[in-house]
């Protein structure tokens, strides 16, 4: 049955995404932004399209007003042009607004996404649910408390769902540009064994799990991990991404402890001037910290089965990459077990 859905986030990556799924599906979908100009393509294909701030809890009702659902996505991703009061602002406290407008007005559901960043490095993978949290930023922080939030009122009767993906990838999305361009350039080094597993989701899957949390009976009040059928480790990572791009496999490595030390150089002396760091911590973290998670939560309840492996979904990215001009053309690789051969079909998505 068709629904009228508000999406905060609609002019980001995974919002876009789905506030357009949720459109094909039939829904009636409302998308806060702060900037109209920028929902242009969005209020194209028929999204309402409500300028607000998440800030403020009168632009998040007056947005919410006759919605039978939120889908929370909005967040202040790292950067470091922001100081840290501002990720309180927004990942904290525009989430207790989107929880007190659905309040007042009586919203059957509200899905939140969290991350899976919130576990911080996972010692003993694969992580549920369960597993013991240990953000390790702000980012991570803030998405927590934020959580924690969305949490409490579950335990006082609001109905909501909370979504923890893993690192998210596919076409349209740059977060993993720079790695792509390292390895097609041929200058990629492997900080440490690359043995670590970076359990990502592409956007088809974790879109199509958000809306299972929307949809299904037996999501309000669960908290739910979504990730992609398998965890490859960086080394798979890095050969697919050199395979499908037609290009040698890197060979060069380095230790772990001089990258790390270089990087807290580089934040101690970038940070205080609000400029984003060529090397920081976080990206040595990148290389050492395992991410593996444990799906078997939301297969079970709500039938997710994430479809596309890693080695398609960084083929379908590369090709994305290219067709947008962020990669020059090459010719391509012989496809891999699991790839698909045809272009990707996505159009670019606002970060």
């Amino acid at each position: 049955m068709p629904r009228t859905i508000l999406v905060t986030g609609a002019t980001g990556f995974t919002g876009g995404n789905l506030a357009r799924r949720l459109t094909a599906r039939g829904d009636s979908v409302r998308a806060l932004v702060r900037d109209g100009a920028k929902a242009e393509s969005l209020a194209a294909q028929g999204i309402d399209v409500r300028v607000g701030q998440l800030t403020s809890l009168n632009d998040v009702i007056a947005a919410a007003r006759g919605c039978e659902q939120i889908h929370h996505i909005a967040a202040v991703f790292r950067t470091a042009g922001h100081p840290d009061s501002y990720y309180r602002e927004v990942n904290i406290g525009g989430t207790q607004n989107v929880l007190e407008a659905a309040r007042r007005l009586d919203c059957e559901r509200v899905v939140h996404c969290s991350t899976g960043g919130v576990h911080g490095h996972i010692a003993n993978p694969p992580a549920s649910e369960t597993y013991p949290f240990g953000p390790g930023d702000i980012y991570q922080r803030t998405k927590l408390e934020a959580e924690l939030a969305v949490a409490a009122a579950a335990r006082r009767g609001q109905r909501v769902v909370i979504v923890r993906p893993g690192p998210i990838y596919g076409e349209g999305d740059l977060r993993f540009l720079k790695l792509y361009r390292a390895v097609a350039r041929g200058v990629f080094v492997m900080i440490g064994s690359g043995t670590p597993k970076l359990h990502m989701v592409h956007i088809d899957d974790l879109v199509e799990g958000i809306v299972l949390c929307g949809t299904s009976e037996a999501a309000p009040g669960e908290v739910f991990i979504l990730a992609g059928p398998e965890a490859p480790t960086l080394n798979e990572i890095v050969h697919h991404i050199a395979h499908c791009l037609g290009v040698a496999q890197p060979r060069w490595r380095v230790p772990v402890w001089p990258v790390k030390a270089a990087g807290l150089l580089c934040e101690s002396l970038c940070v205080p001037l609000r400029i984003d760091p060529p090397l920081h911590r976080r990206r040595v973290a990148f290389f050492t910290h395992h991410r593996e998670f444990d799906c078997s939560k939301a297969a079970r309840l709500l039938g997710y089965a994430p479809k596309v492996s890693a080695a398609e979904g960084i083929a379908r990215t590369a090709e994305w990459y290219r067709a947008a001009g962020y990669l020059r053309q090459t010719a391509a690789a012989p496809a891999e077990p699991g790839t698909l051969s045809r272009p990707g079909q996505h159009s670019p998505a606002s970060k």
